[in-house]
């Protein structure tokens, strides 16, 4: 009975009711969508304060020289494994060849009209608001980093003039509030995550899923090898054993790939890195609300598969530059584009007209983007983890008691756990012991 109080056992056995109950149901279970859209809603109405608390509050705590090697760790680990996604992304899409042969005969939505292609430089433009409170009411991530990492920085250096810590102290009991506010709504989690699933098995045909699983098959097999040398590098670098990951990473794991939205999994992975794996709540907080955006391995693997996927489908052969280019735009639309679910019909049409391929075949990935939105999801969510570790390790801010689970850390104040509120006398009583005895 101990098990089944586990959040990601609960998760996991909603899910496969909710599949199973909308497959029987059929179409009434779409009566069921607003339950999950409703949960969903309130964990994405907290993501805005609590990524601008995060980077505020670990950039404005930072020595000067300390947060130049956190940046530099977090931005270099992030930037290349988005590098090896593509190239891997590249590589499988010319050994598999996906697209070659693709016949999809179903028309294009009317209301996805081919975007105009805009430069590079209109693409870093928009990394910067001209009104960071239009930004904050449409969840712009990329311009609320920026933002947040401005302030944090002018924030530690008028702490280190007059020494007041006031601003600071606001941000960080704000962000414990909201972590605090996101830990309520997660007692809710099996039951949106069945509701939502429901009214997905109900309406989805799953035949149009035998119609692309070449590229399904590419994306998946590109996952797993990201995966295994994210664990693998993370072993070497951390000398931690890599056999406690799966369990420490199964709650936001669960979460990440019923709801297909990182944003959605930030707060578990963010509590998860501090209480679970013995991340400091500094590192933590940066690089992973940094990793929010830029950490998105999943959608370059998959967007650069895209770009071949439909160069094949059109038989066209795509030039050294036009590679590097569709590449280089995988890199570059990852960012701010995968915290919600929805955004990738606008990046695989922008990627078709940008590159000039035939943008007939989108449909059919659109038809299946569900699949590859739990694979891009799953990765980007665990590889933030990942680059954390890296980086926590490198400057010996990982506590390994805490992974090793001979301690417990927690990410905010009230660290109260589902788990925790069950405790009884004789639990406070061995707590007691044990702290005396670790005292003497």
């Amino acid at each position: 009975m101990k098990a089944l109080k586990n959040p990601a056992l609960q998760i996991g056995i909603a899910a496969i009711a909710g599949i199973a109950f909308g497959l029987v149901a059929g179409d009434w279970a779409s009566n069921l969508k607003f339950v999950g859209d409703l949960f969903i809603r309130l964990i994405q109405m907290s993501i805005v304060p609590l990524v601008m608390a995060s980077v505020i509050v670990a950039t404005g705590s930072m020595s000067g020289q300390g947060a130049g090697k956190l940046a530099l760790r977090t931005f270099g680990w992030m930037i290349s494994f988005s590098v090896v996604a593509a190239l891997l992304a590249w590589g499988l899409s010319e050994l598999i060849r996906p697209g070659a042969g693709m016949v999809f005969t179903g028309e294009l939505d009317p209301a996805l009209t081919p975007p105009e292609p805009t430069s590079w430089q209109d693409t870093v433009l928009g990394f910067v608001s001209t009104n960071i409170f239009e930004a904050m009411s449409t969840a712009n991530m990329v311009p609320i980093i920026v933002f947040s990492l401005l302030f944090g920085a002018a924030l530690n250096l008028y702490i280190a003039r007059t020494g007041s810590r006031l601003v600071l102290g606001f941000f960080d009991q704000l962000q414990q509030i909201v972590l605090t506010m996101i830990r309520l709504v997660m007692y809710i989690a099996p039951v949106g995550v069945f509701c939502l699933l429901a009214a997905l098995a109900g309406d989805v045909g799953f035949a149009v899923v035998t119609t692309a699983l070449s590229y399904l098959g590419t994306t998946l097999l590109g996952v797993v090898i990201l995966l295994v040398l994210f664990v693998a590098v993370v072993a070497l670098r951390t000398r931690l054993s890599p056999w406690k990951l799966p369990r420490k990473l199964a709650e936001q794991t669960a979460i990440a790939v019923t709801t297909t939205s990182s944003a959605v999994t930030f707060p578990t992975v963010l509590r998860n890195a501090v209480e679970k794996v013995g991340i400091s709540k500094r590192v933590a907080s940066f690089t992973l609300s940094v990793g929010l955006t830029m950490g998105s391995y999943g959608a370059v693997l998959n967007y650069t598969i895209v770009v071949l996927f439909l160069a094949q489908a059109g038989d066209v052969t795509l030039s050294p530059g036009q590679l590097v280019l569709g590449m280089g735009l995988a890199v570059l639309l990852n960012m701010g584009t995968i915290t919600v679910p929805g955004g990738f019909p606008v990046v695989a049409m922008f990627l078709a007209t940008s590159l000039g391929l035939p943008f007939e075949a989108v449909g059919l990935l659109i038809a299946v983007d569900w699949f590859t939105g739990i694979f891009r999801t799953f990765l980007n969510v665990n590889g933030d983890t990942f680059v954390a570790m890296l980086v926590a390790s490198a400057s010996d801010e990982i506590d390994r008691d805490v992974y090793d689970d001979r301690k417990v850390a927690a990410a905010s104040e009230d660290s109260t756990t589902p788990e925790e509120d069950a405790s009884t006398p004789e639990d406070e009583a061995n707590a007691e012991a044990a702290a005396v005895k670790e005292t003497a």
